[in-house]
């Protein structure tokens, strides 16, 4: 489930401004974000997430949550998303947006925050884009909300 963006051969310049890129392709991965939302599996929460990774090349590829009776089985929208383009060969995140039907700004989990921490690098952190029911969108680096992440290296 992937698709390429529109306009990004007008955005994108060899030496790449993540930062400039998330702010002008922010309402693209929401509404990615917002398709994916709709494919969601919450039968047991009735909390649909919908999550979208934006690559450096503007590629965005989508994840919904999908939960199991066996609630431990249950897999976040983000960790799908990012599982789809890993699965793709890509690991060049740049950010990824989360949609959900909360009234208040929706933050990634602890285990999602670990897996973005992940394919953040500190020169580029990965921006993650929280929205809620209304209109509000909230930009920030994954090292604002896992500023220790776990690590073997």
């Amino acid at each position: 489930m992937r698709e390429q963006s529109t306009m990004v051969t007008d955005l994108l310049q060899t030496d790449i401004d993540h930062a400039a890129l998330v702010h002008d392709l922010k309402g693209e991965i929401v509404a990615a974000a917002r398709e994916a939302q709709a494919a969601a599996y919450a039968p047991y929460s009735n909390f649909p997430v919908g999550a979208a990774v934006l690559l450096s090349d503007g590629t965005i590829y989508r994840g919904c949550n999908i939960e199991n009776a066996s609630f431990g089985l249950t897999v976040c929208a983000e960790r799908v998303a990012i599982f789809n383009a890993i699965a793709d060969g890509r690991m060049d995140i740049v950010a990824i947006a989360l949609v959900t039907t909360a009234t208040r700004l929706a933050k990634p989990c602890g285990a999602c925050r670990q897996v973005i921490a992940e394919f953040s690098q500190a020169d580029n952190p990965i921006m993650i884009v929280s929205t809620c029911a209304g209109d509000e969108i909230c930009v920030e680096p994954i090292s604002a909300l896992l500023p220790d992440n776990f690590t073997l290296l």
